[in-house]
């Protein structure tokens, strides 16, 4: 006797509860759309402008500490991250801190960022601060729309794509079903 995964005679019934998934996708593409209009989109600081600050230090990284001595300064939502590298060497320890512009300024002020490196390096003593990046909301807005841009360029591509080398309504078929995982 041979097992078999896939019994020969095989019927899933697929189409039996397809009311009740369409149904089910329906309530949460519009659950979905309602809270996109009411809430909105959650930019990054690449978006909404920012600052990025990389670290390096000789002790190994330790991101709790980090965030702990951070949130004493209340600067919102800070993003800190672990930056791993085969090339850097067993005492080359980086980090890098995200933080976005505060409600009202263009950008993380100057002093801010003194706050920021203090209580780090009241954390880690050793810590030295490679670059500081900051990018504002000018720029920020030009991302976004240049991002709309792509998304809308790479979805003609596909449809004019699957158009040339199949069927228009399958073009369509996929560029829905895109959409649709999107939302």
């Amino acid at each position: 006797m041979r097992l078999r995964l896939v019994p020969a005679e095989t019927n899933f019934d697929f189409f039996r509860f397809r009311y009740v998934t369409m149904g089910a996708s329906i309530v949460a593409m519009i659950a979905s759309i309602l809270l996109w209009l009411t809430v909105g989109l959650n930019f990054g600081i690449d978006f909404r402008g920012g600052t990025t600050i990389r670290t390096e230090a000789v002790q190994p990284v330790d991101v709790g500490a980090y965030r702990e001595a951070v949130e004493t300064l209340q600067l919102g939502d800070v993003a800190i991250s672990q930056v791993f590298d085969p090339t850097f060497a067993d005492d080359q320890n980086v980090s890098m801190i995200r933080i976005q512009a505060q409600e009202g300024q263009e950008s993380v002020t100057g002093n801010v960022i003194g706050e920021v490196e203090a209580a780090l390096q009241a954390v880690a003593p050793t810590l030295t601060f490679t670059s500081v990046e900051s990018v504002g909301p000018k720029v920020s807005g030009e991302l976004i729309r240049t991002a709309l841009i792509a998304v809308a360029a790479a979805m003609a591509a596909i449809l004019f794509y699957i158009w040339l080398r199949f069927e228009w309504q399958f073009s369509l078929g996929a560029v829905a079903a895109l959409i649709h995982d999107v939302i």
